[in-house]
């Protein structure tokens, strides 16, 4: 069974203003020293941000165990200090003075390089590593899933809301991104000596850092033997991080068991779903990741659930992925959960039901 993990993005929040905020040196160690569920955490581009790493997991199980584990033991810490932490794609509200970017010599030259786009990189998510066995296969397997990335770019949609106001996007994170370099579908790989050739290229570009900047929205990882998947928002609750791993995990398997798919879809038209996937999520038409038409999105997720069904029975994760495929379909993403809670009460009920919600 292939092995798969997890990284989650996380806000820490003044819980009177909402707002985004920067802890003391003290408080911000307290909390990057935080290990629960066998999850370690490090910072991010922001002070207001911390990042988990979960522990590399087999079965959902111990997955999910992990996650929650880690989650509750996060909103305590956080609690005692004085904070809240949440898991939003975007915060609702952020200050209008520039962002504090971390310390270390690589956010500085991020920092220095994007300018503006840096001081409000106010943006968090959800990245799933699967392992490959190497390059040649995880290049197969990007050829195989990159069709289905709108269709997790919709199921993780959870930032709607941007500076005080609705964005008018049920992913306004992906939209953020496409101003940032190098970002998007990736492109179709020939072979394996292609795919070396193009990452030639883009890292000798200067206005590509390193191999951390390339912003696709699936990449091989050059710091583990994984394909990373980074379409989807934060996940409000950790059974939706869970259960968009298990659909990359089964993607990245029937990618690499299954023959090539015979349709390529044209890159202008990967393009556009993405964007369409971001703006609607899964309350309008989407792309059918196998012909290229619009389709509607349940349709879509029964596609989706047609092309990894032998890869989920394998893994035994069919019914869980099952339900919370249709879960979210009849309840909705978690833009649509953040604007039902804005509708009763505010930001401050936004906020307060992503507090609550962290660990579920």
């Amino acid at each position: 069974m292939r092995t798969f993990g997890i990284k989650e993005e996380f806000f820490i929040v003044e819980p009177l203003s909402g707002l985004p905020c920067a802890p003391p040196a003290s408080a911000r160690a307290e909390l990057l020293a935080l290990t629960a569920g066998g999850t370690g955490t490090r910072d991010e581009f922001l002070v207001c941000q911390l990042e988990s790493n979960s522990p590399i997991c087999t079965e959902r199980v111990e997955a999910l165990a992990a996650a929650q584990t880690y989650r509750h033991a996060l909103a305590r810490a956080a609690k005692d200090l004085g904070y809240q932490a949440v898991a939003l794609g975007t915060p609702p509200r952020i200050s209008d003075a520039p962002a504090v970017v971390s310390s270390g010599d690589r956010y500085r030259a991020i920092s220095s390089l994007y300018g503006g786009l840096g001081s409000e990189h106010y943006i968090s998510g959800l990245h799933v590593h699967v392992n490959v066995d190497d390059t040649e296969a995880g290049v197969i397997a990007l050829n195989g899933l990159r069709r289905w990335l709108p269709a997790l770019t919709a199921c993780g949609s959870n930032s709607p809301y941007w500076r005080g106001t609705d964005s008018g996007f049920a992913s306004w994170r992906n939209i953020h991104y496409r101003r940032w370099a190098l970002h998007g579908i990736p492109p179709y790989f020939a072979d394996m000596q292609d795919y070396e050739e193009r990452m030639k290229l883009v890292l000798g570009a200067d206005v590509v850092l390193d191999s951390g900047h390339v912003r696709w929205g699936a990449r091989l990882s050059t710091m583990y033997p994984t394909l990373e998947v980074r379409v989807a928002d934060a996940q409000l609750g950790a059974s939706n991080s869970i259960l968009l791993a298990l659909v990359v995990r089964s993607l990245v398997d029937t990618s690499l068991n299954g023959a090539p798919p015979r349709f390529q879809p044209m890159p202008e038209a990967l393009d556009l779903a993405q964007w369409q996937a971001a703006k609607f999520g899964l309350r309008g038409n989407n792309f059918d990741p196998f012909d290229g038409t619009k389709t509607s999105a349940s349709r879509m997720l029964h596609s989706l659930m047609e092309h990894i069904s032998d890869a989920l029975e394998r893994n035994g994760d069919y019914e869980y992925v099952a339900a919370g495929l249709a879960r979210i379909l009849e309840r909705g993403t978690g833009a649509e959960t953040q604007r039902r809670h804005f509708r009763k009460g505010g930001f401050s009920e936004v906020l307060e039901n992503a507090a609550a919600a962290i660990a579920t």
